[in-house]
């Protein structure tokens, strides 16, 4: 069977190029669909279940990262394997640079056939080291979400090699009372963020408060071995994490100290709780 892709980006000549590009470095492959934006790059590839995606970044609406991060939590890993993950980019010195830190693969637009000859190579050893019947399916699962979160996370770093200090103080507004009042809540107080529409819920043991801030501006303000991103839209503090519990269908639920809700943990997430 020949390989088959989805290509996200907005920018409908830039999409011609990369098609145009990838025909040449990549003749087998079949281009499945082009879409515009986040959500309709989650719908096709759930409908088309293609073996590869390209991923614009930077798309209206919902953005590459989030629908990467949408797609990992409702693929259907028993209908058909998770597709390689490749995410396309404007130049950026210090992006680039983490991309590359990682060995992990990325296209830069305008669309380098010299790059993309490379990002082809790398797909095609996946993709046959993932059709191997020497490669259980759990491990070649386990392999392509460590791609994905090591994508996910080069992707979502700052524009700046200067790393800020973690933050120790978050100013939030009181729920119920956005904007009237700003408490100065300590982060060592804080047990989870939840992003909601237009907040960011900030939520202690007690109470509960609201940002604006988004959380992908917020994660890399925090210090990465206190709080743990479990799903797209949750942030924990690890020391308050309880217990894990599996449900029925198999997905995890943590539940925290002095907090009645469970809190949902993606499937790119999950290898952060297996049993030491």
């Amino acid at each position: 069977m020949k390989p088959t892709a989805l290509i996200a980006e907005d920018e409908p000549l830039l999409a011609q190029a990369l098609c145009a590009e990838l025909a040449a470095a990549w003749p087998e492959l079949q281009v499945l669909a082009i879409v515009g934006d986040g959500q309709s790059a989650v719908r096709e590839a759930l409908r088309l279940l293609p073996q590869v995606l390209f991923f614009d970044i930077r798309m209206p609406g919902q953005d590459g990262l989030g629908a990467a991060a949408e797609l990992a939590d409702s693929w259907p890993a028993d209908e058909a394997p998770m597709p390689q993950l490749v995410f396309v980019t404007a130049y950026d010195e210090y992006a680039a640079r983490a991309f590359d830190a990682q060995a992990i693969d990325y296209v830069l637009k305008p669309v380098q056939p010299e790059r993309l000859q490379r990002t082809v190579a790398r797909l095609k050893d996946a993709l046959e080291l993932r059709n191997s019947p020497a490669v259980p399916a759990d491990d070649a699962l386990a392999a392509t979400l460590s791609q994905w979160r090591q994508l996910l996370a080069a992707a979502a770093l700052p524009g700046s090699g200067n790393a800020a200090a973690p933050l120790k103080l978050i100013a939030a507004s009181e729920a119920g009372s956005v904007g009237s009042t700003v408490r100065m809540v300590p982060i060592d107080e804080v047990q989870y963020f939840e992003a909601a529409d237009k907040y960011v819920r900030v939520l202690t043991a007690t109470r509960e408060y609201l940002i604006r801030t988004p959380l992908k501006q917020l994660l890399p303000q925090l210090d990465s071995n206190a709080f743990w991103q479990v799903h797209r839209a949750m942030v924990v503090r690890s020391d308050a994490i309880e217990s894990v519990h599996r449900d029925e269908a198999g997905k995890l639920h943590l539940a925290l100290r002095g907090r009645p809700e469970k809190i949902p943990v993606s499937r790119l997430y999950a290898h952060l709780f297996r049993a030491m």
